[in-house]
Formats: structure tokens, sequence, C-alpha cells
């Protein structure tokens, strides 16, 4: 069986080769399961004109495809730099059981990603986030909600 060190080098090696062949971004990062890659991905921001295009998002996106699930439960992402919170957010959706990085946040920002004010409007209160929010129709949204949890088919991802 491979060694978590074999799968980061899987990672790092892809972040190296889209950077010099298609400008990416060095970020990359691969889903296993059951000893083999499941998922690919890469920081295609600018590429793909996409801010989600991240390469922990991009590696799940594709591993969720291959595997025909929302649920990566038992797999782990390898990702070449610790994740910023919307990659977090995408791991915990899709129940990564673990994770293993090589690069630091400390890293990232040495380099000009300072991701301080992304960790401080995530966890700001919405109403003192700059982007402004306003609720607008509530109890028409929620009878969708409603509507949904009465349909024979509702269950909630346990």
């Amino acid at each position: 069986m491979p060694a978590p060190e074999d799968f980061m080098r899987r990672a790092i090696a892809l972040s190296r080769e889209q950077m010099l062949a298609k400008g990416s971004a060095p970020f990359a990062a691969v889903v296993v399961k059951d000893g083999e890659i499941v998922g690919e991905g890469v920081n295609n921001v600018v590429n793909n004109s996409d801010p989600t295009s991240h390469g922990e998002v991009e590696a799940i996106r594709d591993a969720c495809r291959r595997l025909g699930t929302w649920d990566l439960s038992g797999c782990d992402l390898y990702t070449t730099c610790e994740p910023c919170e919307l990659c977090v957010a995408a791991m915990w959706w899709a129940r990564v059981s673990r994770m293993y990085y090589a690069n630091t946040l400390q890293d990232a920002d040495e380099i000009g990603f300072d991701l301080r004010p992304l960790r401080d409007t995530v966890r700001a209160d919405l109403l003192r986030r700059p982007i402004t929010a306003q609720r607008v129709l509530p109890d028409e949204a929620r009878a969708v909600i409603d509507e949904w949890t009465a349909l024979p088919t509702y269950k909630i991802p346990q």
C-alpha cells in the first residue's frame, strides 16, 4: 500500500505540472480511497474564471463524479497547502475523513496570500460581515423547504 508521502508527491507533482503547462496556481490536491487516487484537482481560479476552483474543491468534485456520490466518507485528501475556509467547508460537506497537507497558511501568507480577512469574515456574525446582508421573502422560501421535507423521497444525509 502506498504511503502518505506517495500521495503527497503526486499532489505536488500535479501542482508543478499544471503550473508550468497551464499557468495554474501551484495548489493541488488528490482524494484517496482504499489506497487509490479517486480524484485530482488544481487551483484554476484564474484559468476558469471561477473563484471556487481551488485544488481541494476540484479534487472533491472529481472524486464525487468518479465515485458517483457526494459522500466521501472513508476518503483522505492530500493537499499541497493547508486549506482555506472555503476548502474546509467543502471537505466538511463531502465528509472527507482525513486531510494531509504540505505548506501552511503561513507559507501562503509569506508569498502574498493573506487569508486573515477571509477567516475574519467567515467567523463574523452575519450582520457584521463586509458583505451586507438583508433578509427577503423568508416565508416564501421557507414554504419550499417545507414542501421538500414533505416529499416521500426526503432524507437528510446522515
